[in-house]
């Protein structure tokens, strides 16, 4: 995923898709790597589009300026369902594990600790995860980019 898709690859990760994000790779390290690895590579870049097309690389050039928009057209594209029964870490895209409290409670505020039973830690950075007061938005957005990739796929 190229530098202008941050927060698209948060996203992914978020539903569950492995996804890449190289902050400042040059354009023919993305292609290489798509090609080594048989990545999707997202852009938003046409010249880059074009020029991983011709090696055979599938690429998806990405349309829309906010995250629903994206993730709706990526979910179209690419036929994906956009479910967060397999989160991995929206961070760094490490796999996440189920965490008991008592391992975790050193580094999570008591009042979540209190409020919520599951928590996850994702096995590369550490980071750990529960579904608090943001869970709302995190599923509204996804029904939105749903119901935006189910219109695009049926133009």
């Amino acid at each position: 995923m190229d530098s202008m898709l941050g927060s698209l690859s948060r996203w992914l990760r978020i539903t569950g898709f492995d996804a890449e994000y190289r902050r400042d790779a040059a354009d023919e390290d993305l292609i290489d790597e798509a090609a080594i690895t048989g990545r999707v590579l997202l852009t938003r870049d046409k010249v880059l589009t074009t020029r991983a097309a011709k090696r055979g690389v599938q690429v998806v050039l990405v349309e829309g300026e906010h995250d629903v928009e994206q993730l709706g057209m990526v979910a179209s594209a690419l036929n994906l369902r956009l479910e967060v029964s397999e989160s991995r870490c929206p961070k760094c895209n490490g796999d996440l594990e189920k965490a008991e409290k008592g391992m975790i409670s050193e580094h999570v505020p008591e009042a979540s600790l209190n409020a919520f039973d599951e928590f996850w830690v994702c096995q590369e950075c550490g980071s750990i995860f529960w579904r608090g007061s943001h869970w709302d938005q995190i599923r509204s957005t996804l029904e939105k980019a749903e119901r935006m990739g189910a219109l695009a796929k049926s133009l």
